[in-house]
């Protein structure tokens, strides 16, 4: 948890960058953020705003979908790492936890956790005493670790997932809309493992999330993305509590019903996507 008192640690810098797919399809239009150390940072927008291809560009992940950035620079801890190879930069203490969780059906729990160290070169001792920090977090995990990861449900999925970047030994984690098709109370404990990693383990997260009420609970900062740009960011609480955001994306309204055209969504989404 991030201390008010003390001037926070950036971590990750993205600086003005543009995304483009097949050489012509421009997807980010200028993506400036920051993460800090210790911090839980949120990456808030609806379908097609932009978030996944952020945290791709980040990760390097873009070329095996025929994009690039094109502009702007990515900074971690001080070193450019656009051009970074994945596994490097799983080296350096950057993992992403993708959208959909993508786990190996065919391994088992414990086999799916244990290829998070396939880039670690601390030893046997050091991996077996990290998988029994994951299991500590997800108790259920233990419990399946036997299991086929195909025949487990989606929230173990997404546990599995998470565990397994843990066991990369990662400082930042790029996390990929974990509520994604998930029971509201498993999203709930979900993010609260988040949370509680955050402030046991020291992991900063970046988390691209749909759902801007529990993300805006659980992160100390936001930035609002649409059409690739970033419209809006500042501290959660403070997002939280913006008009805007009420109303476009928690549905809280401070007025009865009007026309559509005289909501503030509307006049804002004609003054910033104009």
């Amino acid at each position: 948890m991030l201390d008010n008192h003390t001037e926070p640690e950036t971590l990750l810098e993205v600086n003005n960058i543009e995304v483009v797919y097949n050489h012509v399809i421009l997807v980010l239009k200028g993506v400036s953020l920051t993460v800090t150390k210790g911090g839980i940072t949120a990456l808030l927008g609806g379908n097609g705003a932009g978030k996944t291809t952020t945290l791709k560009a980040i990760s390097n992940l873009l070329r095996s979908e025929r994009g690039e950035v094109t502009k702007g620079s990515i900074i971690y801890k001080g070193s450019k790492i656009q051009d970074s190879n994945p596994s490097d930069l799983v080296r350096s203490g950057v993992i992403q936890v993708m959208e959909g969780r993508h786990c190996f059906e065919h391994l088992t729990i414990e086999e799916n956790l244990l290829t998070g160290a396939y880039t670690r070169s601390d030893g046997k001792g050091a991996v077996s005493s990290d998988l029994d920090m994951v299991y500590q977090y997800f108790p259920r995990l233990k419990q399946r670790r036997r299991s086929q990861a195909g025949y487990t449900s989606g929230g173990e999925q997404q546990m599995c997932a998470i565990g397994r970047a843990l066991m990369s030994k990662p400082e930042t984690v790029l996390l990929d809309e974990p509520s994604m098709g998930l029971a509201p109370q498993l999203v709930e404990e979900i993010f609260n493992i988040v949370k509680d990693l955050n402030q046991k383990e020291s992991v900063s997260f970046l988390l691209a999330e749909q759902n801007t009420n529990v993300a805006l609970r659980f992160s100390d900062f936001g930035y609002i993305l649409e059409n690739g740009r970033v419209v809006m960011d500042g501290p959660a609480n403070e997002l939280r509590e913006n008009p805007d955001v009420k109303e476009f994306y928690l549905g809280v309204s401070e007025e009865g019903r009007k026309s559509f055209r005289n909501t503030r969504s509307y006049r804002r989404r004609k003054r910033w996507l104009s």
